[in-house]
This record gives C-alpha cells, sequence and structure tokens, in this order.
C-alpha cells in the first residue's frame, strides 16, 4: 500500500470591500489574530441563517492575508474522511491524501468547518478531538504523526434549532474547544448601505425593501428567518428591474399561503392570483436577442 500525496493550492479569499461587522465583533477578531500568533486555536461562529457567518471568516482570512481551506463536515460519515481514502489504482491499494492534512500543516492558515453540527454520522468529528485540543496534533498509520502549524486559526459555524434538518446538538467536550463568537442581523442602516453598494438600488428602492423586511422581521406568526443574504437576493432583483412584490416572491422559501399573506399585509397582493392573463412566450436564445 502507498500514501499519494498531492499538493493543493491555498489562495488567501478576496476581500469583500464592503464587509460590516459591530465593533465589539471586530475588537474580537482583533484579539484572534493576536493569540493566533501564540498558538492555532479555535473559533466557533453561531447565529441565524444566513447573518454572515461563513463571510466573516472569509473577511478574516482575506484582511489578514492568510491561506484559506473550507470542509463541508455534512459530507462526513466516518472518522478519517477529512484526511483521505484508499483507492485502487491499477490493482494497488493506495491512499489518497486530501486537502485537510496539508491545510492543518500549513503555517497561518484558517481552517473552515462549515456546520459542524451536520455530519452524517457523529462519530466523524472523533478524529478532529485531538486536533482542537491542546496538543494539536494526530497519528494516522497512513501519513504519519500530523501537527497543526503554527499560526492556524479553526473556525467551525453552525446553525441551531429544531428548524435545521440534519443538524446534531455540537458534543460539549467539543464546544469547549472553541472560543464562540455571536453573529446576528445587520442594524438597519448599515443593511441599507451594503444593499445599496453590493445591488446598486437606488436610495427609494433602497427604502422600500428595507421598510419590507422589518415588517416580515416583525411578523413572528410567519416563522420566517429574513436573513441578509435574502435582502440583498430581493435587492438584486429590484436593481434588475423587478417589482418589490416580485422580488419578494422569488427570494422567500414559503408556502403560497404564508406568501400571500405577506404579500397583503405589504399591500402588494394586486395581480398575484392572476397567473392565468400573464402571456407565456418561448424562452429560446432567439427570443432573448429579440
Amino acid at each position: 500500500m502507498t500514501t499519494a500525496r498531492k499538493r493543493f493550492d491555498l489562495s488567501v479569499p478576496e476581500e469583500d470591500p464592503f464587509f460590516y461587522i459591530d465593533s465589539d465583533t471586530l475588537s474580537i477578531l482583533d484579539k484572534i489574530n493576536i493569540i493566533s500568533q501564540r498558538h492555532p486555536l479555535n473559533v466557533l461562529v453561531a447565529g441565524r441563517q444566513g447573518c454572515g457567518k461563513s463571510s466573516i471568516v472569509r473577511q478574516y482570512a482575506a484582511v489578514h492575508q492568510k491561506p484559506m481551506a473550507t470542509f463541508q463536515v455534512g459530507i462526513l460519515s466516518e472518522p478519517g474522511q477529512l484526511f483521505g481514502e484508499y483507492t485502487l489504482e491499477n490493482g494497488e491499494t493506495r491512499y489518497k491524501q486530501f486537502l485537510f492534512p496539508q491545510a492543518l500543516q500549513t503555517p497561518n492558515c484558517v481552517i473552515h468547518l462549515e456546520e459542524i453540527n451536520r455530519p452524517e454520522n457523529p462519530k466523524a468529528l472523533n478524529m478532529l478531538f485531538s486536533i482542537l485540543s491542546d496538543d494539536r496534533e494526530v497519528w494516522m498509520d497512513e501519513l504519519g504523526l500530523l501537527k497543526v502549524a503554527d499560526g492556524v486559526v479553526f473556525f467551525a459555524t453552525l446553525n441551531e434549532g429544531d428548524e435545521f434538518v440534519g443538524t446534531e446538538l455540537l458534543d460539549p467536550a467539543l464546544r469547549d474547544r472553541f472560543y464562540v463568537l455571536f453573529m446576528d442581523y445587520l442594524p438597519n442602516a448599515v443593511e441599507r448601505e451594503v444593499l445599496l453598494q453590493k445591488t446598486g438600488i437606488g436610495d427609494e428602492k433602497a427604502d422600500e425593501v428595507i421598510n419590507a423586511i422589518n415588517l416580515l422581521r416583525g411578523h413572528a406568526e410567519y416563522g420566517l428567518e429574513i436573513s441578509t443574504r435574502i435582502t440583498l437576493m430581493i435587492g438584486e432583483m429590484v436593481a434588475a428591474g423587478a417589482t418589490l412584490k416580485e422580488a419578494i416572491v422569488t427570494s422567500l422559501q414559503t408556502s403560497k399561503d404564508t406568501l400571500e399573506s405577506i404579500l397583503l399585509s405589504l399591500q402588494l397582493d394586486s395581480g398575484y392570483r392572476q397567473k392565468g392573463k400573464s402571456a407565456y412566450l418561448r424562452y429560446t436564445r432567439d427570443g432573448l436577442q429579440a
């Protein structure tokens, strides 16, 4: 049995020029960067769906010019799956090393464990315990002793709650290894500025979108989480020429009954049910160029 050690390109992500966070979070991230210069550390980013958990990890790496690697924990079904797998090539069994061992041995690397509480099998996280502990090393017969390099920061993101299918409560012994950073939606003024900068929408339309989002967030009976991501989706649709009604209909993932209630509350219901009056056109390349 041989081991195939492929080298992967680890790059610094591009910085978002319109990324906003509050001063408290900025201060915490600064302290995280300082501590990382002394030893590797772990940060758990928790918060509502679509509030920027993944984005803040990417922005941290970009701001501090650190290489970054992201790993989808949701695909893991057995221990060691992050590290590599056995393959059969030309009748020979080989161990194929994945990106994770290289990333954790790359100085100053930012490692994003996305949705850490969503593995197919909770036991798949067992090999992370030693990597995330004070020892910062793990032995694998196939790869030898793997030690976490200086300056590495592990960011884990998660959504917790009954509404998230496939999630598990994070093992307390694992959670205890992390600093915790809580994220929430942006304040209205900041969210409006992000909307203006990222979608190209005008001031008046931006106010309409923000007012609609505030109304939706204020109606708990709808059971909707209107994230900044959805706000930007609505803004992009409006900036492209859609009406606010069209933008909301296409951006919110909810039932028809709930959507009708939302449109009524926003006084946007006119014509929503009149599907039969719409003209049907051919969706072809020639039709788009006409």
